[in-house]
């Protein structure tokens, strides 16, 4: 829904005037074709006959001709140049997928009238929520009195690509256990008709776009009851072991997969299921799921269709547990001639009728294969267009950060569709011939301190002069690859992590070799002081663990005589006593780069325990844990959120947190350290909003959903990094300042969803593609209601293609001053 908010055509004249009728129409001149949004066109609006009388249903009736997903809508009065003067207070919706069945409209609250204009030329814009999948529109105004109204309208949505036109499901079921509240997992927006306990004929929670949160009883949602968020079905209530879905489709369609977005709160006896199939006939398709209890994030579940033909699925989901809970469930599918002649192609789904003429089975056997030469031609045209493009691009491109330099450069969003791969590896330019050729050279251009590229830190050339341009004459395979296929050796991949899985700073190779045992300028701390009392996260070689450090004010020279010690609140990252000789010497070196950090936006290093097992650094942590979770449990500050004593926040709050994260970032680009990690759950809250960057988010389960895992070893943190990250490996200060562009953007939405939430990991990588390309078809994080046009404005520099076009952290601290001067 936040991404899906283009507008339909009222305005711009997509939408045809034969495509807009009306119950009534006052003159000829106020007629429904001219309800368009912003246009003065007749007498300046669509006007039903008469008096509106509070019995009255007039409405105003939109034919978008397609499914679509519709999340927004405007209205307006009859302005006309200044001599209108009638507007509608308030409205309410109906719709209908099929033009014979009409549904109204309502919200989470179950209300209908949605508040409409005051003046006759201002426009105002109300959101769906929950959002409308529908064909046919019918705009009600609504009247208290009797009046003359008049309106003018645009919607605002996108193509209902998934094509589902209703699914049938069982009913939710409830959780009522003693001294808690109830938890409601009903449908509770579903628009079609309940019978025995079963949902049919209708479209409702599990497509209004809205993933449910790690905890079933939290909700996006304001004023709704636990639960609100998923359907859950209980084990015990089907004898089969299974629930079984069915979904109707608008059209036939090829499917290629479904994407299921479950609950696995484990504690609390919730499972993604364990199996699930589909049935086809001659043979059914489904996928047996890796259970997991380490990890209780909810997560999606993909489950191949292998692109079965059908109009309808048919779909049983096997419980792993005592409740299986489900949010959102999409389809990826192609509609088949989506014309009137689709008739002739049969579903292969048993509970299709199969057409017996042979003349059908004849037509349908050539479409497929005509469809099949049709796909072939485009994937031969498709492969000649990327290679004519990469050749041009690295002939002709001067971006220090694209240059020829640079002959091993990862494409994924290129090679994922013509290798069919997922995982990133060293894509060989200019172009994908059977020999292979990879050169890693670089100028290290003076923005590039420590380029991660895909080698390990020992094999970092140091950025001290020029290297030779690479031998473009000769043409070796490299050993990485065998028989073509891509061969992931670790030095291949970038890794982010610390060895106790926290993310380590990339600084100067220079610096890192330099260092020794007196630059640690913090003491050793008694390893028996310290109480361990929640882990927070782990990773290949060590773990982090939340404690209390009794005596640590007086170890740091900060007691007070007049006060009495009290343990502090720490972070304590622990190698374990059994790991090589390479990770405790990486685990010593992380330590020697904390010790230089001090700054009070930074996570400062306490003291170390290096004399015996296990090593320990030692570091701080704020009251109020991480800046994701501390938002994400709060609204912006309103009379109503005052007055309910609802934790909030103010915009004043969100800058001052915002300056404070600038301030430290400028810090560390001041040393030329490199976060490569900057984003809420790395930003912890201490009191009266304070904020002090860290570097442990990767390590926590919690954020597991946060990182793309490569081969289960290294991971990314992908919808953060820059696109030069992901296609170059190259991480930069101004690849922080992307990633700074996210986090502001992630605060602003109150961490209640996570970036680029509706597109998938390769999706997003794929996007990555388009900004290299830079043809205008990249896709931007949207504009968030809570945040201004100047804020916004900063989160596009940040995202510029080119390096240089991106402002400093220097700027963007002065830029977050000014603008919290502003709102005092």
């Amino acid at each position: 829904p936040a991404i899906c908010r283009y507008p339909l055509g009222m305005h711009e004249g997509t939408i045809r005037d034969e495509d807009i009728t009306a119950s009534s129409q006052w003159y000829d001149s106020t007629g429904p074709q001219y309800a368009r949004l912003q246009r003065e066109e007749g007498d300046g609006a669509w006007c039903p006959a008469g008096l509106l009388q509070p019995e009255d249903v007039q409405f105003l009736q939109i034919d978008l001709h397609k499914l679509f997903f519709i999340t927004l809508i405007g209205t307006q009065g009859r302005h006309a140049r200044a001599t209108g003067k009638e507007f509608a207070r308030a409205y309410r919706i109906d719709y209908s997928r099929n033009g014979e069945r009409w549904i109204s409209w309502k919200d989470r609250q179950g209300g209908q009238v949605i508040q409409g204009n005051t003046d006759t030329y201002d426009v105002v814009l109300k959101d769906l929520r929950p959002p409308i999948i529908a064909r046919y529109i019918r705009v009600i105004p609504v009247t208290e009195l009797p009046m003359t109204v008049c309106m003018r309208v645009e919607l605002y949505g996108c193509l209902w690509f998934d094509g589902l036109a209703s699914y049938s499901i069982p009913e939710g079921g409830t959780i009522a256990a003693p001294g808690s509240p109830i938890v409601y997992l009903n449908d509770s927006t579903y628009d079609g008709f309940q019978e025995r306990r079963h949902l049919y004929g209708g479209l409702g929670q599990l497509t209004d776009g809205v993933l449910g949160l790690d905890d079933f009883t939290q909700s996006h949602q304001y004023r709704v009851w636990p639960g609100y968020d998923y359907i859950g079905w209980k084990n015990e209530s089907f004898s089969a072991g299974f629930v079984e879905m069915e979904f109707q489709f608008d059209r036939q369609r090829n499917f290629t997969s479904m994407k299921v977005h479950c609950n696995n709160m484990f504690p609390k006896g919730v499972k993604i299921f364990h199996k699930a199939d589909c049935e086809w006939e001659p043979d059914p398709v489904g996928v047996s799921t890796i259970l997991d209890d380490k990890n209780p994030s909810a997560r999606f579940v993909t489950i191949p269709l292998n692109q079965r033909v059908g109009k309808a699925v048919l779909c049983r989901f096997h419980f792993a547990d005592t409740w299986l809970m489900i949010s959102e469930i999409s389809f990826q599918s192609v509609c088949l001639l989506c014309t009137e002649t689709t008739s002739v192609l049969t579903s292969t789904w048993v509970g299709e009728k199969a057409d017996d003429s042979s003349t059908s089975v004849l037509v349908g056997c050539l479409v497929a294969i005509i469809l099949l030469l049709l796909a072939f031609i485009v994937v031969i045209l498709w492969k000649q267009y990327v290679h004519k493009r990469l050749a041009k691009g690295y002939s002709n491109n001067e971006d220090d950060s694209i240059s020829t330099d640079f002959t091993c450069i990862s494409i994924l969003s290129l090679v994922h569709n013509l290798r069919d791969s997922s995982v990133l590896y060293l894509g060989c330019g200019p172009s994908f011939s059977d020999t292979f050729q990879c050169t890693v050279s670089s100028k290290c251009p003076q923005e590039e301190l420590f380029s991660m590229m895909y080698l390990p830190q020992s094999e970092q050339p140091a950025c001290s002069g020029d290297y030779a341009e690479p031998d473009l004459t000769k043409s070796t395979p490299h050993q990485g690859f065998q028989n073509n296929v891509p061969h992931y050796a670790e030095t291949d991949i970038v890794s982010l992590q610390g060895v106790t899985g926290n993310n380590m700073y990339a600084v100067p190779a220079l610096t890192v070799d330099s260092l020794t045992k007196k630059d640690i300028s913090v003491g050793e701390f008694p390893w028996q002081q310290l109480r361990l009392k929640e882990k927070l996260g782990e990773g290949q070689f060590g773990e982090v663990h939340l404690c209390e450090a009794d005596g640590l004010l007086e170890f740091l020279g900060l007691s007070s005589l007049e006060l009495p010690t009290q343990p502090v609140l720490v972070a304590v990252k622990m190698l374990r006593s059994n790991v090589n000789k390479t990770a405790r010497n990486d685990f010593l070196k992380e330590i020697k780069i904390m010790s230089r950090l001090k700054d009070p936006n930074i996570i400062r290093l306490l003291g170390v325990c290096v004399r015996d097992d296990p090593l320990c650094m030692i570091t701080e942590y704020m009251e109020n844990g991480d800046l994701n979770q501390f938002l994400s449990q709060r609204e912006i500050c309103s009379s109503f959120a005052l007055s309910n004593n609802i934790p909030c926040v103010s915009y004043s709050n969100l800058l001052f947190m915002a300056t404070q994260i600038a301030s430290g970032m400028k810090y560390l680009a001041s040393l030329n350290f490199v976060h490569r990690d900057l984003a809420t759950r790395n930003c912890l809250v201490g009191n009266s909003y304070t904020i002090k960057i860290a570097d442990f988010g990767m390590s926590r389960n919690l954020y597991s959903g946060d990182y793309y895992r490569i081969q289960g070893r290294a991971v990314l943190p992908i919808r953060w990094m820059a696109w030069e990250s992901i296609l170059l490996g190259k991480f930069t200060t101004a690849s922080d300042v992307w990633a700074f562009g996210v986090t502001l953007w992630e605060m602003f939405t109150l961490c209640k969803e996570q970036p680029y939430s509706l597109l998938s990991d390769e999706q997003v990588i794929e996007n990555t593609g388009e900004f290299f390309r830079s043809q205008g078809r990249q896709i931007y994080l949207s504009q968030t209601p809570l945040c201004p046009n100047a804020v916004f404005d900063l989160m596009l520099k940040c995202w510029s293609r080119d390096i240089k076009d991106r402002p400093t952290f220097d700027m963007i601290h002065h830029f977050l001053v000014e603008q919290m001067d502003g709102t005092v």
